[in-house]
């Protein structure tokens, strides 16, 4: 069995299309599903599925919940929706395109309610100027932090993913002096080194992955995004479970020492929604433990 996303090592795309749906009705829910099953190859297209949906099927999927609702000094908001559709490639118009083929085929079932979509900045920048994803596992270890290892048919190569849509006040940020912005993120911007004098609040310091009990390791696949709305990062990340982004953005929201993450000082998340990720079989998308 094969995790979906065959990127946790692939380079990083020029572009990306997230595409966020919500059932409107379950009379066409299996035929439409029988068709996405084919349209997923876990590369170019990256499907995942709430609990919400899962629900509404009769069934369950062990570790799968809905995007937490924390209360702290900062607002993390719960936009939980029942599929999302990860698009990946090289050409704009092609994943525009795409994603129109894929809106008419869920039609039935499910409609589109947010589409955002993402760029490569340089060979993998945030806006910011900073290089993101870089204590991120690779190989052997990234398979073993994305990828759910177990014997239950349907779940074995499977995987969680967590999705956040960060907008960035950058005329904020960038008016900061030089020593301050890399205070917020705990890294130099000139050379991507670790501060080690970097404040409590810094963000590398409020997400060191090895910092926690157990070890909090998730495969960051984040890209910017800029429309309408402002510009800032698109956040994604999968897991063996929810757990290792959760405690990172409890630390982060102050919930666990008090000490807020200085990310929020120029940065807000406007969305948040948890996915489960079925693995792909020899047949395409494998959907059995959602429908039996």
């Amino acid at each position: 069995m094969q995790f979906q996303p065959g990127v946790l090592a692939a380079p990083i795309p020029a572009q990306a299309r997230h595409l966020f749906f919500t059932l409107h009705t379950s009379a066409a829910l299996p035929g439409v599903l029988d068709v996405l099953q084919q349209q997923v190859d876990g590369s170019r297209v990256v499907a995942g599925f709430g609990a919400p949906l899962v629900q509404a099927l009769g069934r369950s999927i062990e570790g799968l919940r809905a995007f937490p609702q924390l209360t702290a000094a900062v607002d993390n908001p719960c936009t939980q929706h029942d599929v999302w559709l990860w698009l990946r490639g090289d050409d704009r118009g092609d994943l525009w395109l795409l994603s129109q083929a894929l809106e008419k085929l869920l039609a039935p079932a499910f409609s589109l309610v947010e589409a955002t979509d993402a760029f490569r900045h340089k060979t993998g920048f945030d806006l910011t100027g900073y290089e993101d994803g870089t204590e991120n596992p690779v190989e052997d270890a990234a398979v073993d932090a994305a990828i759910l290892a177990t014997d239950v048919p349907g779940l074995s190569g499977s995987s969680f993913a967590a999705f956040q849509l960060w907008r960035h006040d950058l005329d904020c940020f960038k008016a900061l002096p030089q020593e301050e912005q890399d205070d917020i993120i705990g890294r130099r911007k000139a050379d991507n080194e670790e501060l080690d004098d970097a404040p409590e609040s810094a963000h590398v310091k409020r997400t060191a992955q090895e910092s926690y009990e157990p070890e909090a390791f998730i495969v960051r696949r984040s890209m910017p995004w800029a429309d309408e709305r402002g510009a800032g990062l698109a956040f994604l990340a999968f897991g063996h479970s929810f757990d290792g982004f959760e405690v990172q953005l409890r630390r982060m929201s102050g919930l666990e020492d008090g000490v807020v993450d200085a990310l929020y000082r120029f940065s807000r998340p406007l969305t948040g929604g948890y996915y489960w990720c079925p693995p792909l079989s020899a047949q395409g998308l494998d959907l059995s433990a959602l429908l039996g």
